[in-house]
């Protein structure tokens, strides 16, 4: 089967593989739609800090936002899964561990990820090996856009469930990418106020087409008193600014990464009685987003710009849009092209 790999910094390829098969308690999935985020970006540009770490390595078979039907079931697998529309967890954990059995798998020590850690192979593929026990059920109201919007959708349910948001909660996501918007769209259904800032014009344009209030500096938000921020950047000096910004009593949630150390006051944290809460990954939000979606409360299909096929993949991760892309700021792969 076809494959995108990347070999090396700045270099990929699509490749024929070998087809993937159900080992016991997995499946195998025909990909329909898979998204390209900056997790991929990094292995493609060698920036990703789990090729210093050792957790990953070149070839790389990259693709964690996915969505596909069920095309074949291992042994101890329930034959009923054949045929069904599914996306799923990207974390896997051994299953063994304190944490595992938690229902932590995703800070699992010996946990692989698709597409990232451990050389499980990744969505950007036409088939994908998957464990029974990630997968979630898509209903017919997730279309195939939706479908691999999941995974980014689950990060954005975690990051509102972290901060709380409750109806008329003043919140302010710092970021308008792909989590940023998602995780706006998320707070306004659960009833937040809703600002965002963000210093790409383009990016704040976008943001207000989706209805959400544009902050283009700090000094916006002077008088502005907040119950919550999520910081969705890479910015290193961003989750001190929320920090500072936030109401004493507040939450603040941190989801983006940034290349180099950030640095918090921690006196400011406890002087103002400020939570504050990491969130790695979807896994505990994918059935809430299927249900976000499928009510039709959140609908991110505007965020996704163009879709293109496995062989456009590296001049995507390279940083060309497609000519005909749209302004939201995520790129689908349908491995069928």
């Amino acid at each position: 089967m076809r494959a995108f790999v990347i070999t090396g910094p700045g270099h990929g390829e699509v490749r024929d593989v070998p087809e993937p098969e159900a080992g016991p308690g997995q499946v195998v999935v025909d990909v329909e739609r898979a998204g390209v985020c900056g997790t991929d970006a990094e292995f493609f540009s060698g920036h990703m800090a789990y090729l210093a770490t050792g957790d990953a390595s070149y070839p790389v078979r990259i693709g964690h936002e996915w969505c596909g039907r069920v095309s074949a079931v291992g042994a101890g697998v329930d034959p009923t899964w054949a045929g069904r529309r599914v996306t799923g967890d990207t974390m896997l954990g051994c299953r063994r561990c304190e944490r595992c059995r938690a229902d932590r798998q995703h800070l699992c020590a010996d946990r692989f990820e698709i597409g990232v850690r451990g050389g499980w192979p990744g969505a950007l593929a036409e088939r994908l090996p998957v464990p029974v026990s990630a997968l979630v059920p898509l209903p017919d109201a997730v279309d195939e856009t939706l479908g691999a919007l999941v995974e980014p959708g689950g990060n954005a349910v975690r990051c509102v469930r972290a901060a709380d948001v409750r109806p008329g909660a003043r919140v302010l996501v710092l970021g308008a990418g792909t989590i940023g918007l998602l995780v706006a769209q998320v707070a306004r259904a659960h009833g937040g106020e809703v600002s965002v800032l963000e210093r790409s014009e383009h990016a704040r344009d976008f943001a207000a087409s989706l209805g959400f209030h544009q902050v283009a500096t700090a000094r916006d938000l002077e008088g502005l008193a907040l119950d919550a921020v999520v910081d969705a950047t890479n910015g290193a000096e961003m989750p001190s600014f929320a920090v500072e910004r936030v109401e004493p009593g507040g939450r603040v949630v941190l989801i983006g990464l940034a290349a180099q150390q950030s640095v918090i006051d921690t006196r400011r944290l406890a002087l103002k009685d400020v939570t504050a809460v990491g969130v790695l990954s979807a896994s505990g939000g994918l059935a809430g987003t299927v249900e976000l979606y499928a009510s039709g409360r959140v609908d991110p299909r505007p965020l996704v710009a163009a879709t293109v096929g496995l062989e456009r993949v590296g001049d995507v991760l390279a940083g060309e849009r497609p000519p005909t892309a749209g302004p939201g700021p995520k790129i689908h792969v349908d491995p069928r092209l």
